[in-house]
């Protein structure tokens, strides 16, 4: 604290007064993202913000809600009963909390869910992957991981010090050739990759990390209550559960939430939150929220009639855009069409929107460079006509957007 004598020496400053021009180092940055982002699009926004606002009428295929149960009643009175209901919230972090307190009686509820001993819940999906690499990675370990995993898993090797060996997107014979090189170490995929919807060869990956002895980890976000019975995910539909050291998802997908788990041994969820940096220094989810995903978990344990309708929906507008002529990997709920440069990407969201059909452009670092995306994420409850509509739209705008001259037709032609 200053002395009174100190405090009045001070210059006067009034709330906004300006500090000044931000540091050369600082503005080559934001140069840098305007010229790569902003300045090549005609509208003069980075190419995930499109010209049109969606209006109630539009289809709107950007959310991860695959089985649209955010506003579902149950989670919004269970919420509300805890805030309406509560005498105070503690704010802070997930490391003071005893047991018996409604986090970990969460934990327990999803460690059962999935047929595991143990769960730790974190504050988001990135929180969770960051975190348990940078606990069990290091320098000198390994870690092999497909080129297409969440970006926070990349960031989890990186924060963790250790090298990434990437091996191309499931092939799993390079991935192989890798772990003979360098030895036993740590495997890292999506079971369900969010950039093209298509799906990890699970077992063939647990089998040949499993023969070399290394850890694996599954990051089942877009799987995760849209699979597996009562949707338990990919690794239990497969019958991997007990092969697989951790699973760790994003709450903020089919559960609806905001929030991350790792699913893993009693054992180790005992160390965690004394060595992982996110867990330690972040506040811990508030007693409504993990209400909430309570709710949210009996939801999706009954809710085989919205994961059948979902998969309808995928079967049918993925066979549908195939027999158009578009070119597409997806598996699943997320059904992703590869216009290549930005600039056509651009050109198709526009044609798209035109038509009130909206999904979500992923470009360069969330793709490799001149492979920009469309992405559309369906869910359980849209209507058949809206469907018809949507692949209507892709049918007649084939020629205006040149979908015949892109390359990923052309390789689907050969």
């Amino acid at each position: 604290m200053f002395r009174d004598e100190e405090y009045r020496k001070c210059p006067e400053r009034k709330p906004n007064d300006s500090v000044g021009q931000l540091p050369d180092f600082i503005e080559r940055k934001l140069k840098a993202c305007e010229e790569e982002a902003f300045k090549p699009r005609k509208s003069g926004k980075p190419l995930v913000i499109g010209n049109r606002i969606p209006g109630s009428d539009s289809i709107v295929l950007q959310s991860n809600d695959y089985l649209h149960i955010s506003k579902h009643p149950d989670i919004v009175r269970a919420q509300v009963s805890i805030l309406e209901n509560s005498i105070q919230e503690l704010v802070m972090s997930s490391v003071f909390l005893r047991e018996g307190s409604d986090k970990s009686i969460f934990e327990k509820s999803m460690a059962d869910f999935m047929g595991f001993e143990s769960s730790i819940l974190c504050q988001s999906g990135w929180a969770a992957n960051v975190g348990l690499l940078q606990v069990i990675a290091s320098e000198d370990i390994p870690v092999y991981i497909d080129f297409f995993t969440h970006m926070s898993l990349w960031e989890g090797v990186r924060t963790a010090g250790a090298i990434p060996y990437s091996f191309r997107h499931n092939d799993v014979e390079h991935m192989e050739r890798l772990i003979k090189e360098h030895g036993p170490g740590i495997v890292l995929v999506d079971s369900l990759y969010s950039t093209t919807g298509d799906i990890a060869l699970l077992e063939d990956i647990v089998d040949v990390a499993e023969r070399y002895g290394c850890v694996i980890v599954i990051d089942e976000s877009h799987s995760l209550g849209t699979h597996g019975e009562k949707g338990t995910g990919l690794v239990s539909e497969l019958g991997l559960t007990k092969k697989v050291h951790f699973i760790t998802a994003s709450l903020a997908k089919a559960f609806a939430g905001r929030a991350g788990i790792i699913v893993c041994s009693e054992h180790f969820a005992r160390f965690y939150p004394y060595l992982a940096f996110p867990y330690i220094f972040s506040s811990a989810l508030l007693p409504y929220e993990i209400a909430g995903l309570q709710a949210s978990l009996k939801i999706i344990a009954n809710a085989d009639e919205r994961r059948s309708r979902l998969h309808e929906n995928a079967k049918f507008v993925r066979e549908s855009l195939d027999s158009l002529g578009y070119n597409i990997a997806s598996q699943s709920q997320i059904i992703a069409i590869e216009s290549g440069l930005e600039s056509e990407a651009e050109v198709f969201r526009d044609s798209l929107e035109a038509r009130n059909v909206f999904g979500s452009v992923f470009f360069p670092p969330a793709t490799p460079k001149n492979r920009t995306l469309v992405r559309f994420s369906l869910h359980s409850e849209l209507k058949k006509e809206e469907l018809q509509y949507l692949l209507r739209v892709c049918e007649e705008i084939r020629d205006e957007v040149n979908m015949w001259g892109w390359k990923s037709t052309k390789r689907k032609g050969r």
